[in-house]
């Protein structure tokens, strides 16, 4: 069986889907089909001295910094992709990726992290802002999500990453989704020797991951210590609200996130999340989350043993929130049992067994129509 991986893009190799990615090609070692990659970025990683092929969208200028400016040419580069020769094909998809072609010889299961969350469900969130482009966007996005419905008709079998992107792939593609949670590093995550008395939160600085409602909540409590983990164009905006209390650090090496999340007596998290890997790595260091009681979050954290939740993206709801966790106790060692359940020893497992299952059909219907 030869087999092909595709994934959107690699310019980073320290992303969930690249985690993700990393994990099923230690199963099938095989050519990683992309839009684009960035080679400077993927040295010292896993993705080192694998083999990438990308499409024309690598030749475009100043694409490997400015990717996102290209994404009217993303379905035309993904169906320029040549995979004809190969038996499986194993995308993993959060834009365009899906839309690979294939023939009926060919079986196609999608690992989907999302449904491409800027052309349906956050369109307004990241146009916000940019009024120059808001219009022209919206004539492309319409287009964009008009092959977005029509290429996941070329996926035989869809993976989704929890039950909430599941639905939501049933909504927008009609499609029914087998569930298999992410890994999570639980290996390189763990328990740390000492609590110290601040907060955390990580994640990159945009409008929906809604940081700003975070920090709003920690200038009303001026006796709680806030660190900020991340970078991005909103950290001018959430700046102006922050008290000195609060402290912003720009993304840290992997080593230095872990430090912060093992110390940290809480890791707070306000965004609708796909799933959401940085809390489950604070609860691998045995760090309790606060987070928003929507999307994936709902599936990860179980309330009054690994955190706490909060009912609305406002000020309040959060303030209310650490205000109630303050009052409580959390076993670190229950908190670090949980998170292991989301190894990624256990995602490899899953993921095969459903390959393995789901090609041995494909097989067996086709001897059938021989």
């Amino acid at each position: 069986m030869r087999s092909a991986l595709i994934h959107d893009w690699l310019v980073s190799p320290i992303g969930g889907s690249e985690n993700c990615l990393q994990a099923i090609h230690e199963i099938y070692p095989s050519p990683i089909y992309t839009l684009l990659q960035n080679r400077k970025k993927l040295k010292g990683s896993y993705f080192e001295d694998k083999e990438i092929i990308s499409s024309f969208v690598q030749k475009l200028p100043w694409a490997e910094k400015n990717y996102r400016a290209y994404l009217p040419f993303f379905p035309y580069a993904i169906e320029g992709l040549d995979v004809s020769s190969y038996d499986l094909i194993l995308s993993s998809s959060h834009c365009a990726a899906k839309g690979v072609l294939s023939h009926s010889d060919q079986l196609h299961i999608c690992y989907c992290h999302t449904p491409a969350r800027y052309a349906w469900d956050l369109m307004r969130e990241y146009l916000r802002g940019k009024r120059v482009w808001n219009k022209i966007a919206q004539v492309f996005l319409h287009s964009f999500r008009s092959w977005d419905v029509q290429s996941s008709n070329r996926v035989d079998e869809f993976i989704a990453n929890s039950r909430y992107v599941a639905q939501r792939i049933k909504k927008i593609y009609r499609r029914e989704a087998h569930v298999i949670y992410p890994p999570v590093d639980t290996a390189f995550f763990q328990k740390g020797k000492k609590k110290e008395n601040y907060y955390v939160t990580a994640s990159r600085l945009v409008p929906y991951k809604r940081v700003d409602l975070i920090v709003k909540a920690f200038s009303l409590m001026p006796d709680k210590r806030l660190l900020v983990i991340g970078s991005g164009p909103e950290k001018r905006v959430i700046l102006k609200n922050a008290r000195k209390n609060i402290e912003f650090l720009p993304d840290l090496p992997k080593e230095q996130l872990r430090s912060a999340l093992q110390e940290a007596k809480g890791f707070v998290f306000a965004a609708v999340e796909d799933f959401g890997i940085l809390p489950l790595e604070a609860m691998a260091c045995g760090t309790p989350v606060i987070g928003l009681n929507r999307g994936g979050l709902r599936e990860t954290v179980k309330p009054n043993v690994t955190g706490l939740f909060f009912e609305e993206q406002s000020v309040s709801s959060i303030k209310e929130a650490l205000e109630q966790f303050e009052r409580k106790e959390f076993d670190p060692e229950l908190i670090r049992q949980h998170a292991e359940m989301f190894s990624k020893e256990r995602f490899q497992m899953e993921f095969r067994e459903f390959i393995e299952d789901r090609y041995a059909a494909f097989q067996r219907s086709r001897s059938c129509m021989l």
